[in-house]
Parts: C-alpha cells; structure tokens; sequence
C-alpha cells in the first residue's frame, strides 16, 4: 500500500491521515465543495474535489469517489466510519478496480448490514440473541403474528437500520400496527429497505460491545466497551472496560465475538454490540458493525494499539498484531463527543465559525477542526471527541472533569455542558445510567 484514498471527511479523515502518515503511506483527501477548505486538505498529499455540498453529491457519490482515486493514483481506500464505510456494493467496486479495500469482505459487510441475518448468524456461532422474529418481515399479518409470538414490550427494527433510526418502541398491543408503519416509514426514507424485525425490549438496559480484530483466518477481541450515555440513541459518552460487569457475562461476551467473527472470516477492525439487562446480569447481541467505530480510541487507550494501523497492515496482507493471550487492557479511558448543537435549544445544530478551540495538555483530542474551521449544517454535527486514561474508573472521571471544564469552543454552541453535567451525575459515577436515562431522567443532571 503506498497512496490511500481516504473516503471520508472531518474528525475521521484526519485520524486516518496522521497514522497513514507515520506508517510513510501518501494520503488523498476526498472534500465537498463545503469542505474545501477544511483541516484536512491541509494534511495529505492530494485533495480531490468531489461535488456539490449535499452527501448524495460527493461523500456518497461512488463514481465520483472512485474517479478521484484513480485521476491521484491511489491504490487503496479505506472508509472510515458512516457514509459508504458498511456499503458492500461500494467495497466490491473498489475491490473491482483493483484497490484494496481497508475492510471486511463485501459479503460480510451485506451478512451483518441484514440485520435480520445478523442475528440469525450470531445465534449459529453461539452468541447470546434476545427473543425475536425470525428473521426479516415485510408483510404486516406475519409481524402482527410475531409480535405476539415476542411479546410485549417489543421493538420494531429496521433491516438495514442504523443511527437509531427505524426503531420504535411497542409497550402493547394497540400501539403495534401504528408504530410498524412509522418504522416501515422511516426504514423506507433512511435506507430504501421497509423490512423490519421485532426484538424483545430490555428495561434500563444498558449498551455494552466488544472490539474485535480479524484478518480473515483467525480473530482476537480487544476488551469491552460501555456506550450507555446516549441522547435519541445516539451515544454521547463511551468507556472502556464496560463497567460493573460479572465476570461470566464478560467472559461470555468476549468470546462469543470472537466465534462470531472467525465464522464470518472477518478481517480488520469490528464491534459486535450488546444489549446488557443488569437485573438478570445477562447480555444479548443486537448488531456488529463492520467497520471502525467512533468510541475506537478508548480501546486504543488501553490496549496500546493505533486500530487504524492495524486495519491497513491487514488489509495489505499482514496477520494478527498478536495472540489473545498477548493483550494487554491497562486502565480505564472515557470518551465524550463534542457535537456542534446548542443544549438550551433541544439541541438544535449550531453551525459557524469556530473563534475559538482549546483543550487542556494531556488530554487525547480528535478533531477535524480547529480555530477558523467553519462547521457546515450539511453533515453529522460532531467537532471533536475528548479521550482520557487513567488508572481506574475514579480517576478517569475526575480527569474527564477537568478536561471538560476547561475545554473551550467559541463561536457556536457545543454539547460540552451536557457533559458536564453528565460526568459529575450520580448516576453515571454508580453505574446506574442507561440507554434511555438521559430523557427518562432529567432530573438527575443539569446543564451547567
């Protein structure tokens, strides 16, 4: 591998730059027309202007993007996260103009991206699955059946669902055919795909995944992560180990991901998520994502390995960095996402010019900004991720703490007094938040 395309723009891109950049890889940015004059022009060998603003028009544009890697003469691509990252259609497209693909095989991306068929395949490998469909269900008599078959409360999922939408929560009986078609609706709208299937709804249930690294032969899990603190089910804050865990259920969790990887020869970085019922101490499977995660660099914090590297060394060919009883988990690491949305509005995005962008040393920062970037209101709102380690979960926070207070964005609004707020609640300190808790439980944290 020696010039890599990277498909992807912000925080993401400039990850991806700086570690292809210490491994003497050349790099090409891919920008809109919006992003011209964005951070990361400023940190790759080539920039290609790809189209317009609007996504469907240049960071979802595939000719556009695969044109761009030949006119600089790239000869990978690597995804990064969101966009066309868990797109196989995309991935076998690269892989036919004889590029590497920095990813799993397209067929495993299209395996996991059913997610109907994620579950059927997790359940063959042995990993714990909730009550469900099974399988995807696109007439509305065989879901009404199933529901009943599931039980109430339930949750409608999209097929191809992700970003929390296509999800709908049924508390009984009479709510179940309205709440379908809202679901069928969104799914529709979102991913061109109404198929659906029904899961058992799991109370203050907590949001726990595991890492994993394959490279199509073997696989190693890289510990666990908790990303509980979520608004709208999108997650706000993540930490590495998964808090407050029994031992079996971690164990459990571990490696059954690895099975599950090993049996879909899953090469490069992935996560296979769980849903944790803390009354009963058991966890399910819910999805794996095929591709790097945003609360990557926690587990990075730990385990002491750049994830990013190890997705290009597999992807040129290399193995595994090392056996499963050669990873080390050192500490615990916090991390909260800096979204450009104004807390004191509902959260209603806030784009313009950053005046202003300051963080405390010693704190690990990804950004794609930084001061003078202009935030566009064309794209995901995230600006920056603050990442701390420490010894132990007590000390994470309390450093969180600071590098939280003494975090400065001006210019626009951010949700650094959510966090705030968040990291000093009771309720995070004992292990007592969840999934919903942020608007189930207001109460309990107050924007400062």
């Amino acid at each position: 591998m020696k010039r890599l395309l990277i498909a992807n723009r912000a925080e993401i891109a400039v990850r991806i730059a700086r570690t292809a950049r210490s491994m003497g890889i050349e790099t090409v940015a891919v920008v809109s027309e919006a992003d011209r004059d964005a951070l990361i022009t400023e940190m790759v060998d080539a920039v290609a202007l790809i189209g317009p603003a609007p996504a469907a028009q240049s960071y979802l544009a595939q000719d556009a993007i695969l044109a761009a890697a030949k006119e600089f003469g790239a000869d990978a691509v690597h995804p990064g996260y969101g966009f066309l990252s868990e797109n196989a259609g995309f991935a076998r497209r690269v892989i036919e103009a004889g590029l590497t693909w920095v990813g799993p095989d397209p067929t495993t991306i299209e395996l996991m991206g059913d997610k109907a068929r994620a579950i059927v395949a997790a359940r063959a490998a042995g990993v714990p699955t909730l009550p469900g469909s099974d399988g995807a269900l696109s007439d509305d008599d065989d879901a009404a059946a199933a529901a009943d078959a599931v039980g109430f409360p339930l949750l409608i999922k999209a097929r191809a669902g992700g970003g929390g939408r296509g999800i709908r929560l049924v508390r009984a009986p009479d709510e179940f055919a309205e709440a379908l078609s809202i679901a069928r609706s969104e799914a529709r709208a979102s991913f061109g795909d109404d198929a659906v299937y029904l899961e058992r709804f799991v109370s203050n249930a907590r949001h726990v995944e595991v890492q994993i690294l394959g490279d199509g032969h073997d696989a190693i899990h890289l510990g666990d992560r908790d990303c509980s603190l979520q608004r709208r089910s999108q997650k706000v804050l993540e930490e590495a180990p998964a808090p407050d865990l029994p031992d079996a259920t971690r164990e459990r969790i571990r490696q059954s991901s690895v099975d599950l990887a090993r049996a879909c020869g899953y090469s490069g970085a992935g996560t296979v998520e769980f849903l944790f019922d803390p009354s009963s101490g058991e966890a399910f499977f819910i999805e794996m994502n095929t591709r790097l995660q945003v609360e990557h660099p926690v587990t990075e914090a730990l385990t002491g390995l750049d994830l990013v590297a190890e997705q290009l060394r597999i992807a040129d060919g290399g193995g595994l960095p090392l056996a499963q009883d050669e990873v080390r988990l050192t500490g615990h690491a916090i991390e909260c996402r800096i979204n450009a949305e104004d807390p004191d509005r509902g959260f209603f995005p806030s784009p313009g010019t950053i005046e202003r962008f300051t963080w405390p040393e010693g704190v690990r920062v990804d950004a794609g900004f930084r001061t003078g970037s202009v935030v566009t209101p064309f794209y995901d709102s995230l600006v920056a991720k603050l990442i701390v380690h420490a010894a132990d979960r007590e000390a994470a926070i309390s450093a969180l703490q600071v590098a939280v207070d003494e975090t400065r964005v001006d210019g626009i609004r951010t949700t650094l007094p959510l966090h705030r707020a968040l990291v000093r609640a009771a309720a995070f300190r004992d292990v007592a938040h969840y999934t919903t808790f942020i608007e189930a439980e207001p109460e309990a944290w107050t924007l400062s």
